[in-house]
């Protein structure tokens, strides 16, 4: 992994988090928009379009991995392949997620809620392996 990625993945992980959680208007709820600086947590716009940013970036990060795996093909961990796929299902709910946003996309209420928490569960999943992997030395995704 370059180091330039390195540094950004953890901080664009979390940010996807916050604005993910975001999504829920949870921030101005429990009065945490109201601390000094976090103000924009609690307008669900600009929160949305954060998240598509950070979106597009993370977006950007995984294209590159995969230009950079299939070019030198190196052999990936067990821990390595469970946190690809449960990225991959993450991308894919997104993805999902922002054409039931488009106008002339309509999804029944229990589909687009199945889809909304899918999304929610792999997130919460993603990040459990994520903390496990590092609790517990396994921080590659490659063998090195």
């Amino acid at each position: 992994m370059t180091n330039i990625i390195r540094r950004l993945w953890v901080p664009l992980m979390a940010l996807m988090a916050i604005t993910g959680m975001g999504q829920m208007p949870i921030f101005k709820r429990y009065y945490i928009a109201d601390i000094p600086g976090l103000a924009w947590l609690g307008q669900p716009f600009t929160v949305h379009w954060v998240h598509y940013i950070g979106a597009a970036v993370l977006m950007f990060i995984i294209a590159w991995f995969v230009t950079l795996w299939v070019a030198k093909q190196p052999k990936l961990t067990t821990s390595g392949i469970l946190r690809i796929i449960l990225l991959a299902l993450l991308v894919v709910t997104g993805y999902v997620r922002v054409m039931k946003n488009l106008p002339d996309v309509h999804f029944s209420p229990m589909i687009t809620m199945l889809i909304d928490w899918s999304h929610l569960l792999f997130a919460m999943l993603l990040g459990i392996a994520a903390v496990w992997c590092v609790r517990t030395g396994r921080k590659a995704y490659i063998e090195e």
